[in-house]
């Protein structure tokens, strides 16, 4: 499921943690629009697949070369501190410092000292920051407790008899670790009971509090995951909710395959919501099966979708404001292609449709392989006499996924 954020998602170039053990190496960056959401080795039914793919979508993390992920990796200080910089945007806390085992080229150098001044991270006596040290999963919660200034609302030690090991838990990290899991951003696999505060934390452990610490701050959405702690909480219903700018909205498009249009056109689409989208609470706020009304248009460099309304399967409407990424993959139609092997299983756009016809010379192309858009008859003079044309290749259940520009109030009743 999808849940509600309430600040703009960061667009930061996706990065990879390239590690071996015992040794540190520098990330590796992609731009978004080619990051890896997908891994070799992270099953779909993988415990934190979700939580993984997610925040590869958002350029906290990304994957290896080789296409892995290695979720089972440990991961060191600098590693955190770098992640933790590419997740929140938050203002400087406190003054930079200069730490004795951090030199000024050491790879993670800036981030250590943002992560510092906005104060998710702190140093070890003798002014030492270890960045190579493996950081375990109590200095994790510890970290985005603090970095997001969440203190607990109820008692520390009664919220922490959840935990059957909370002996375990270090005393400096109790009370923050009691606030992280009112806030919901503890996750435990296999055994939501055992914290397991000392140990190691892996990158998919990493990547899951990361992530709830995200929903904790409004910031994403919310995944349905049984290895969430989730402790009592009485605050009352609301009667509406807002769907804040930066939000996900997941959604399909079953009548094909592929979508294929011509850099200049403009062609009205209708998607549907794949997902619910809820609230932390689990209020599901857009069910799923719910429609986004909207048009592809021409964009720098390609096509991109922009919504224009929201339809719920209640029947309520609410103006959208959303958008996918620019979408440039081409495809080329060449003089002499068969127009049954370019239209199986997709729709065209009107200028693509009269592009095909006027490059192939096949005049059969049905109505239904076409959407609505310009009269194909008043469009062929732009293709007359052509041997190929590129058409920008979309397919719409993975180039389409669209984001929130503006917040969006959505009743509950």
């Amino acid at each position: 499921m999808f849940n509600l954020n309430r600040w703009q998602s960061r667009t930061a170039a996706f990065m990879a943690l390239s590690v071996t053990v015992g040794t540190v190496a520098p990330f590796v960056t992609a731009s978004p629009s080619l990051a890896q959401t997908t891994f070799s080795d992270v099953s779909s039914n993988y415990w934190a697949a979700q939580f993984i793919q997610q925040l590869s979508q958002r350029g906290v993390i990304a994957g290896f070369p080789d296409g892995s992920f290695r979720p089972e990796e440990p991961v060191t200080r600098a590693q955190f501190a770098a992640m933790v910089n590419k997740a929140f945007q938050k203002a400087q806390q406190r003054q930079p410092i200069s730490f004795a085992d951090v030199p000024s080229n050491y790879w993670a150098s800036s981030a250590i000292q943002q992560a510092y001044t906005i104060g998710f991270l702190s140093g070890y006596p003798g002014n030492r920051f270890e960045p190579n040290q493996a950081i375990p999963r109590q200095q994790v919660l510890v970290s985005l407790a603090n970095g997001l200034e969440y203190t607990p609302s109820g008692n520390t030690e009664s919220t922490l008899q959840y935990f059957n090991d909370a002996s375990n838990i270090a005393s400096y990290a109790r009370s923050p670790i009691a606030a992280a899991t009112e806030k919901q951003i503890v996750v435990n696999y296999p055994n939501v009971n055992f914290l397991n505060p000392t140990a190691t934390a892996t990158r998919a452990q990493v990547a899951a509090f990361i992530y709830q610490a995200l929903v904790s701050s409004n910031q994403a959405s919310a995944i349905n995951s049984p290895y969430v702690v989730a402790v009592g909480s009485t605050t009352p219903t609301p009667t509406s909710v807002t769907i804040a700018q930066g939000t996900a909205i997941p959604v399909k498009y079953d009548k094909a395959e592929k979508i294929l249009v011509t850099k200049d056109e403009t062609s009205p689409l209708t998607l549907t919501v794949s997902q619910n989208v809820v609230t932390q609470d689990g209020s599901v706020v857009i069910p799923a099966g719910s429609q986004v009304v909207g048009q592809l248009k021409p964009a720098t460099g390609g096509s991109q979708f922009v919504a224009e309304k929201l339809v719920l399967t209640s029947g309520q409407e609410y103006q959208l404001n959303a958008t996918s990424d620019v979408i440039t993959k081409t495809e080329t139609v060449k003089k002499g292609t068969s127009v049954s092997s370019i239209i199986k299983n997709t729709v065209l756009g009107a200028g693509a449709a009269t592009a095909v016809s006027a490059v192939t010379g096949d005049r059969a192309i049905a109505t239904e392989e076409v959407l609505g858009g310009a009269g194909i008859g008043a469009l062929v003079g732009l293709f007359f006499g052509k041997n190929s044309v590129d058409l920008i290749a979309i397919d719409p259940n993975t180039d389409l996924q669209m984001t929130i520009n503006q917040n969006l109030l959505v009743s509950l009743r």
